[in-house]
Parts: C-alpha cells; sequence; structure tokens
C-alpha cells in the first residue's frame, strides 16, 4: 500500500496501525473540505481524556468534530463498528472539553461525526459518514 507520495505503508504492528491511521485520517480531511465544503480547522487536537483526529467547521456554521476509523480488513467488522459505547462517551467528553478550550457557547451548535475508511490492495474501496454518530 502507498501513500499519496509513493512511500508503503506498513502492514502490521503498532507503527503500520498508526501510519495507516494517519492516511485515512488525510482521506477524511480531503473528503469533508473538498466534498462537502467544510473547513477542517485542527487535525489531531489533543485534550485531558484522548484525542480528536479532525475539527471541522460546516457550510451551516456547525462545529464538527470527527472520529476517522480506518481498517484494511473487515474480519473484525466494520471501522464504524470499533467505536464501542466507552469510546463514544469519551468522545463527547473530549467535544466538550474541545468547545470550553475555544471559549465557544455552549448554544453553538456541536456534532460528533464518525468516517470509516475501507481499504483493499491498497486503495479507499469506500468511507461512511455517519453524522451525529455520538450524541451526549
Amino acid at each position: 500500500m502507498s501513500t499519496a507520495n509513493g512511500a508503503d505503508l506498513p502492514r502490521t504492528g503498532r507503527a503500520g496501525r498508526q501510519v495507516l491511521g494517519r492516511w485515512g485520517e488525510q482521506v477524511a480531511c480531503e473528503y469533508l473540505e473538498r466534498t462537502l465544503g467544510w473547513r477542517v480547522q485542527q487535525r489531531n487536537w489533543r485534550g485531558r481524556g484522548g484525542e480528536l483526529d479532525l475539527v471541522a467547521q460546516a457550510t451551516a456554521g456547525e462545529w464538527v468534530l470527527v472520529e476517522v476509523r480506518t481498517r484494511q480488513s473487515g474480519a473484525c467488522g466494520g471501522p464504524e463498528e470499533s467505536v464501542s459505547p466507552a469510546k463514544r462517551q469519551r468522545l463527547w467528553r473530549l467535544a466538550v472539553e474541545w468547545r470550553a478550550s475555544q471559549r465557544l457557547y455552549e448554544a453553538i451548535p456541536l456534532r460528533v461525526d464518525v468516517i470509516a475508511v475501507y481499504v483493499e490492495a491498497g486503495r479507499v474501496q469506500r468511507w461512511v459518514h455517519l453524522r451525529g454518530a455520538v450524541e451526549g
């Protein structure tokens, strides 16, 4: 599998998963900006409770925090299925923490989406965008 710059992606181990994850984040970022017209404002925002993959402003002014899940195989289920109830709770707490760090009012629309990227033979086969996948 190769990245946009031609470098091979490792297939196994922690390093391989990290590179695959970053690659999936780039795919999701391009989809949000080019297809939906959103503006990705932050990538890999770190808070006390973890990390938000992407923070984007939708065309309607709504802030959307995006969890990106990338998988090369469906052997363990689809990528979106890997977002457990505990992970969903953690993502919502991170969303609230992010909003406070940006000094945004609670009335500002905020949503947490999941984008699942399916990869096969080094190519994106499809992606699934689950809007509002995480609720507070």
